[in-house]
């Protein structure tokens, strides 16, 4: 194991991708209660592109390991380790300590306040880990720990969405397709919107009840109102304030608007009175390993297979954070670690 090479990619400075730079490390040693993992696929996210481009509004330490999302095997478990054994095949959860209950008040995701996995060998402690559907490759696995994790708690969460329920989701980016995809198992009906006729053709074999252009229909609220005759029970706000108006307009009196985007920063103001007629509030922050098991047993149970787009080698990470930037891309883009 310790002749092992171990690549890894750190960001030198949160300015452009071409900061972002491939190194040669040692070999981390594993020590009482941790697990080595041979990382195999790691997965981006927006928040990943705002990192390296110096955009994201969190707390960004310097010169970390990048990606919160990553899959793989356990080759090596130190004394006391019960939870897993060499040779399982996990996903790192998105934030650290977060094992269940309420939402921490500060949380510690990897890639901004510890190394994330876009590297081949990780220590990590086990409680960070989850198993792996039996049916999901590591590419398919590593697009989990962010994109679908967030979704399934809009989804769930306190008050969750019921057969029968309709729920919105907005665009094509990862939530959103993950959003699509878990409904549908869950027994909902969706209404989504996208600016691509060929991205509408995409939502319609994923299993869109409906699909609004927005550049064709600008107030695709007031339609989308109408589509679920008198508004959605669930918007899967991913946008931010340029599309928060819009939301509130398309939800149903008492429903939930779950929000998680921060795409844009500014958008039209929403006038108090708008928010006590219609829709509760409620802020995702990804969600802890109870939800990703559960998560898990119901992908398991529904053999649901994760959508991604293109799959780049290792070597070219930065041209991955390319095509995000892109936004030319359905599903998930994926880095696999063992091409």
């Amino acid at each position: 194991m310790a002749s092992a090479q171990n690549r890894a990619f750190r960001l030198r400075e949160p300015r452009s991708i071409e900061n972002l730079e491939m190194t040669e490390e040692s070999m981390p040693q594993v020590q009482r209660g941790e697990v080595l993992v041979r990382v195999k696929a790691t997965s981006l996210n927006y928040r990943d592109l705002a990192m390296v481009e110096g955009g994201y509004p969190g707390e960004l330490r310097e010169n970390l390991v990048q990606l919160s999302d990553g899959a793989g095997e356990i080759v090596e478990a130190g004394e006391d380790v019960r939870r897993f054994r060499v040779g399982d095949r996990v996903a790192g959860n998105f934030t650290r300590e977060w094992f269940g209950g309420k939402r921490p008040s500060y949380m510690e995701p990897y890639g901004t306040h510890s190394n994330g996995w876009l590297t081949d060998y990780k220590v990590i402690d086990p409680e960070e880990l989850v198993r792996l559907p039996d049916h999901l490759t590591y590419e398919q696995g590593a697009t989990l720990p962010c994109a679908a994790v967030t979704a399934w708690n809009a989804l769930h969460g306190p008050s969750p969405a019921g057969p029968g329920d309709t729920v919105l989701t907005l665009g094509t980016g990862g939530v959103s397709v993950f959003a699509v995809q878990l409904a549908k198992i869950l027994g909902l009906r969706v209404i989504s919107t996208t600016s691509s006729s060929w991205k509408e053709k995409k939502l319609q074999e994923l299993g869109s009840n409906n699909i609004i252009n927005y550049n064709d229909t600008p107030n695709w609220g007031k339609r989308a109102e109408e589509l679920s005759n008198g508004g959605v029970n669930r918007v899967v706000e991913v946008v931010g304030p340029a599309s928060f108006h819009q939301s509130i307009e398309a939800v149903a009196p008492g429903e939930e608007v779950a929000l998680i985007g921060v795409l844009t920063r500014t958008g039209d103001k929403i006038d108090y009175y708008d928010l006590f007629g219609k829709a509760s509030t409620r802020t995702i922050g990804v969600g802890s390993r109870d939800m990703f098991e559960s998560m898990n047993r119901a992908i398991a149970a529904h053999q649901l297979t994760p959508v991604i787009d293109t799959v780049y080698p290792f070597e070219q990470a930065q041209e991955a954070y390319r095509h995000l930037k892109s936004q030319n891309f359905f599903g998930k883009i994926v880095i696999s670690h063992d091409q």
